[in-house]
């Protein structure tokens, strides 16, 4: 299930009900059924909950090697502040 902001999920909710996008959910529901994938599922696009769509002036996109649970929380170069 996608969490997004409602201003975000009514700008992608087109792209959602695509197929590459309904392909793309599938290969990582099945993923994260039998492998360790970060961040959690619920963060994956936890980024979007930060800043409304009107707010945003660049996007940089990218991926953070973690190496432990608990590190990935779905934001670029980031860990949790408790993360020990």
């Amino acid at each position: 299930m996608i969490k997004i902001i409602k201003s975000w999920f009514s700008l992608l909710q087109d792209e959602f009900a695509k197929d590459y996008f309904k392909a793309l959910q599938s290969f990582l529901g099945e993923e994260y059924s039998h492998k360790i994938v970060y961040p959690k599922e619920e963060n994956i696009f936890n980024a979007l909950n930060f800043v409304p769509p009107d707010k945003v002036k660049v996007v940089i996109i990218g991926q953070d090697p973690y190496h432990e649970p608990g590190q990935a929380q779905g934001l670029s170069f980031s860990v949790p502040e408790n993360f020990s």
